[in-house]
């Protein structure tokens, strides 16, 4: 089922108008969208090439857009510089490496490659989609320049998966960070998307057949209030562990592993490796087959399942993959805090994770609407205003937005 059109709210199109109008002197011919997303399912999963399910939702990155006649990008974001790129040096540049910069360059890098003639616009950018939120915000960034680029210079001959492709292309050569695809493919994608990543070079993605805004739910992304900092080698030790249970196999991932063949050498594997790789690898396994479960549960139109088997992962990332409390943590368990709020404020009802890396930022609830005002201020009462973020999974993908006027 193809999603209905994106109608631009009138009040964020002022906002846009002005911020072009300030910036550049000009008026919009075009406008575009494109959301954060949320992990679903498949914590963990796809550094091991595993199956994830995750889902746009609905913050977004917005733009206001007019061509200008040059070889130059220049794009205005709210409350960042202007950022400058010109068309004529599209490889990367080792002082762009972590700037936004390398993301434009190199999403238009990859558009010039496929044969597309890429020309300057002058673009104003506002975002509901935080950085820091566990939502990916730069990846927001990434897939709505390449719906730019594609509805604007190339007549749409790139589809939306291929978008994420492009987005992920710009991240790990410009940008130089080797990101994985979930985040971008949810984002360019739209609504509800699983991806099997087996084959690294061609990730199988299929969206998933499921009117969320029918199961009686909202979906609320609950920032614990933890601290990132200090806790790199805590989110680097879980893919280095988990590889070592692989190399013990002369393997480089689990999904090269038979399940019975990693059971069968556990004796040896605790030895070698240790307890906790031990038990983020049966994670691992039991977190890639429950991804297949939840989509099936909500093509069948199953919701009850699906909270069940959302529960499953949560549990599973707490006791095997061990990514709430970093080790050694007493005085500080903010996620683990967090965790329990929401069990006891859902009231045996809905479902409740670990979002995303773990160990600080934020988890994940299903909440019943009978019961959220109540969940909301439970959970904003004890983490502080606004931790509590009511969302709902976004139709829409990466696009072109359509002013109410012309709806």
């Amino acid at each position: 089922m193809s999603a209905p059109a994106l109608i631009l709210d009138p009040q964020v199109k002022r906002a846009l108008d002005a911020g072009l109008a300030a910036a550049f002197g000009v008026a919009p011919t075009h406008y575009f969208s494109a959301p954060g997303r949320t992990e679903i399912g498949g914590n963990h999963t796809d550094h091991q090439r595993g199956r994830v399910l995750a889902a746009a939702v609905n913050l977004d990155t917005v733009a206001a857009v007019r061509e200008n006649g040059t070889d130059v990008i220049r794009i205005l974001s709210k409350g960042y510089p202007m950022c400058q790129v010109d068309l004529k040096e599209l490889t990367p540049k080792e002082e762009e490496i972590n700037t936004t910069p390398a993301l434009i360059r190199g999403v238009a890098a990859r558009f010039a490659q496929l044969g597309c003639q890429v020309r300057g616009f002058d673009a104003y950018c506002e975002s509901t989609v935080l950085p820091g939120s566990g939502l990916s915000s730069s990846a927001a960034y990434e897939v709505l320049i390449g719906t730019i680029i594609n509805h604007m210079f190339f007549d749409a001959k790139v589809t939306q998966p291929e978008v994420a492709q492009i987005g992920q292309y710009a991240e790990n050569v410009f940008f130089g960070k080797p990101c994985g695809l979930m985040d971008q493919t949810a984002s360019a994608v739209g609504n509800l998307v699983t991806i099997d990543f087996f084959d690294k070079d061609h990730p199988v993605i299929q969206p998933v057949a499921f009117d969320f805004a029918s199961c009686g739910h909202a979906l609320c992304i609950i920032d614990s209030g933890a601290d990132h900092a200090d806790l790199t080698d805590e989110y680097a030790a879980i893919p280095g562990e988990i590889k070592a249970v692989a190399a013990y196999f002369g393997k480089e991932v689990l999904t090269q592993i038979a399940e019975a063949e990693f059971y069968a050498a556990i004796p040896a594997l605790r030895a070698k490796c240790g307890d906790r790789a031990v038990l983020r690898a049966v994670h691992f396994y039991q977190e890639n087959a429950r991804v297949p479960k939840q989509v099936a549960a909500l093509e069948a139109g199953d919701f009850e399942t699906f909270l069940k088997l959302i529960k499953e992962s949560g549990y599973s990332s707490y006791m095997y993959l061990q990514n709430v409390i970093p080790a050694g943590y007493k005085q500080h368990q903010d996620v683990a805090v967090a965790l329990a709020l929401a069990e006891h404020y859902l009231q045996g009802k809905g479902a409740y994770r670990v979002h995303g890396g773990g160990f600080a930022g934020t988890i994940q609830a299903f909440v019943p609407y009978d019961i959220l005002d109540a969940f909301v201020a439970g959970m904003d009462s004890a983490l502080g205003a606004g931790a509590c973020h009511v969302l709902s999974i976004r139709p829409q993908g990466g696009v072109q937005a359509v002013p109410a006027d012309n709806a």
